[in-house]
């Protein structure tokens, strides 16, 4: 059984999305929440409550969408006070023509004995291959690898700390996974002491990444799947 899954997640992943809908909208919350839109569709994934490293953003409160994808039920990326629809545990989902597929990596370098562990997404959305990685600091299996491999779009921790991959380690999971575009996440943003945060900002990420352009945005990205450039970072400001 676990074989047949496995090839029916290949052959999920190499499916291509509707021809016709190839933009895709990417609004930045902050920490590693992102509203991702197209096909019609709108994806909120990880909203947090303002605690710990959280605590450098805003909350946002009453936004439109269509489901919630969470790394974690942790608060500062699996906030949801009005238990609304929001897929959280490992496994395969479908909603309204899209097919979500998650997997479980450790939260933390103890193999998920201080964080559990959590659930890394990946979709199809407007011709894009989506992973979500803003909850994993642990090591990823072979089998992880063909799920998740040769993203579009890849979300990944680059803060360090307890339960985020460091500049470097984000770095080795880059190439071993070849993405097309990166999208940092789970970083300090502000020059400010915040309590009961053990993040860094972005520095020691960009000095491992040379290979890729890096640039600066503002809360809100969009892409086409038919002209976009790669090897890119994207390093969202809010």
């Amino acid at each position: 059984m676990k074989l047949k899954r496995l090839l029916f997640l290949i052959l999920f992943l190499l499916l291509p999305s509707n021809v016709n809908s190839q933009e895709l909208i990417l609004k930045s919350f902050g920490y590693s929440q992102f509203l991702i839109k197209g096909e019609g569709k709108s994806i909120l994934i990880n909203p947090f409550k303002a605690v710990g490293c959280a605590s450098q953003f805003k909350e946002s409160q009453n936004i439109e969408k269509d489901l919630t994808l969470a790394s974690s039920r942790l608060a500062d990326e699996g906030y949801n006070p009005n238990n609304e629809l929001m897929f959280v545990q490992p496994g395969t989902y479908e909603y309204n023509d899209l097919i979500f597929n998650g997997i479980s990596i450790p939260h933390d370098r103890f193999n998920g004995r201080r964080y559990g562990n959590a659930t890394v997404w990946t979709w199809n959305q407007s011709d894009f291959k989506i992973v979500h990685m803003g909850g994993a600091a642990g090591e990823i299996t072979f089998e992880d690898q063909i799920i998740i491999n040769r993203p579009d779009i890849l979300f990944i921790s680059i803060g360090g700390g307890i339960k985020s991959y460091s500049g470097e380690e984000a770095f080795n999971i880059i190439e071993i996974l070849n993405p097309k575009i990166i999208i940092p996440v789970h970083f300090l943003t502000t020059k400010k002491n915040i309590d009961n945060c053990d993040l860094s900002n972005e520095d020691k990420f960009l000095e491992n990444i040379s290979q890729y352009e890096v640039k600066y945005i503002g809360k809100e990205l969009k892409l086409n799947s038919k002209e976009y450039k790669d090897k890119i970072v994207y390093i969202f400001r809010n």
